[in-house]
């Protein structure tokens, strides 16, 4: 994937092994946007997303975008990640694509960074894998970027069981 100039020179490109603990603290930001704790900066689940980041890239297992700014370096990021379920009609092979870690430090927002790397994302998952179906979570504030990229409510309502 090229790598994509934006006005203010902040470039969207494919994320690598080295970004994992941009992504981390990108992921930290998302889940206290959408009004999680994640925890002090020695929060166990850090080191697990590092590593998780860090094999995952390195392995293709997982897909991500990031905007890096020429001062500030990685500012927004879009992660993908591929899992196979059953095969169905709408995915006939049965993989389906996880859209997540979509999130912009807050002095980069306005800018359609997140647009940016999200349509960036999607074009990765069309073009490198057989996914048919991409599936997210959004935000309030967010929910108008994901219906503008194609994003609508499943056929069926999604529920959730919490085991531990």
């Amino acid at each position: 994937m090229p790598i994509d100039p934006g006005p203010d020179q902040t470039r969207i490109r494919p994320a690598t092994p080295e970004d994992a603990p941009a992504l981390v603290e990108l992921r930290a930001l998302m889940l206290a946007e959408m009004g999680s704790d994640p925890g002090p900066a020695d929060a166990p689940w850090r080191a697990a997303a590092h590593a998780w980041f860090a094999e995952r890239l390195a392995q293709g297992t997982a897909i991500a975008v990031v905007a890096e700014h020429p001062v500030d370096g990685v500012v927004a990021s879009a992660v993908g990640s591929v899992e196979q379920r059953t095969p169905s009609p709408s995915s006939p092979d049965g993989w389906h694509g996880r859209v997540s870690g979509v999130a912009t430090r807050p002095a980069h927002r306005g800018r359609g960074l997140a647009r940016r790397c999200t349509e960036a994302l999607l074009a990765r998952l069309g073009a490198e894998t057989t996914v048919h179906i991409a599936e997210l979570n959004a935000s309030a504030a967010a929910e108008q970027l994901y219906r503008s990229l194609g994003f609508s409510e499943p056929r069926f309502v999604a529920l959730q069981a919490h085991l531990r």
